[in-house]
């Protein structure tokens, strides 16, 4: 979870839903419910249902509302992680082993859908439509963001464009619409809930371009999964493409990219050829970009408290660890 000093304006009521997510992943399958307590008791930094909570509140809405859709969002965020970790033949998560390590493919793609279904069930409580709505629309460009993302493994003729469509509909259209539903849950007038929704999808493009950094610049106990995981899969993200169109290394990046099965020198020496063709600095430079976006788009929030509270956590995803 996010520190204790960041989200302090809503730390119990992410004590609350903690407590509720480990009472909606309860299943009648000893097996499911071991499966999904792992992955919940592995922690995160509970993103989304923060920025629910936060907007709602902006917004005068009371936890009772709100908590229902924190609790869904995070399920939807546990299921997508879950999926990934077979797609990515991940084997640890946050430095633990992942539900594919312990139980395999089978019973983890069961577990994925097994929490998206319940995140479901929390949504029909809702009498506004629009909420299940939203989500659903998200939920259907996010598997085209997936999609995208393993049709051009290994393809090197992708530029920004690519890749913001991609990340677009991977990371950020969630974390938007984290922020667009606690306005829409709290009944948010109209113009403040299109701001809302603009942060939160600026903060979200920012977030998934600082994880392709950490992904080749972080340290892997703190960071949570191994370094290079994009590149020895052949991801191609905006570091990489920088480095593809300036650096001078270019050819031999190409050609470290486009093997199939990469040693992890392969994996050392392609990171080196992105550092030193300044690919980090300028995906550095367009997060940032992405950052002053989202704060500038807080100026209808009447609450000094909340503003800054928001504020910092843009501040937290520009320099982040983890």
């Amino acid at each position: 979870m996010l520190g204790i000093e960041l989200l302090k304006d809503i730390q119990s009521d992410l004590k609350v839903m903690e407590k509720q997510l480990a009472e909606h992943v309860q299943s009648t399958s000893p097996m499911l419910t071991k499966a999904s307590l792992h992955l919940l008791k592995a922690g995160g930094k509970r993103l989304r249902p923060a920025f629910a909570l936060l907007a709602g509140k902006c917004c005068g809405g009371t936890l009772e509302r709100l908590m229902p859709l924190a609790v869904a969002l995070e399920l939807i965020h546990m299921a997508s992680l879950v999926h990934d970790d077979v797609i990515d033949n991940s084997l640890t998560r946050r430095g633990i082993p992942t539900v594919k390590a312990q139980w395999g493919d089978k019973v983890s793609l069961h577990t994925g859908d097994y929490l998206f279904a319940k995140s479901l069930l929390l949504i029909s409580r809702y009498d506004n439509p629009r909420i299940a709505q939203i989500l659903a629309e998200v939920s259907v460009e996010m598997s085209q963001g997936e999609i995208q993302q393993i049709a051009t493994a290994y393809e090197l003729n992708q530029n920004i464009r690519d890749y913001f469509y991609r990340i677009k509909r991977k990371t950020a259209m969630l974390i938007s619409a984290s922020c667009q539903l606690g306005a829409v849950a709290a009944g948010a007038e109209q113009k403040l809930e299109r701001s809302l929704t603009k942060y939160g999808h600026y903060l979200g493009m920012a977030f998934q371009i600082t994880d392709d950094i950490l992904d080749m610049t972080g340290e892997q106990q703190e960071f949570g999964k191994p370094i290079g995981s994009d590149l020895r899969q052949g991801i191609i993200t905006l570091p990489t493409i920088y480095a593809l169109r300036h650096s001078p290394e270019a050819a031999e990046l190409a050609s470290l990219i486009i093997k199939r099965e990469k040693t992890d020198t392969d994996i050392h020496q392609a990171i080196e050829i992105i550092k030193r063709s300044g690919g980090i600095q300028y995906s550095f430079f367009v997060a940032e970009t992405f950052i002053a976006k989202a704060k500038k788009e807080l100026q209808l929030i009447q609450s000094p408290e909340m503003r800054n509270t928001l504020t910092r956590l843009a501040d937290f995803v520009q320099i982040r660890k983890f």
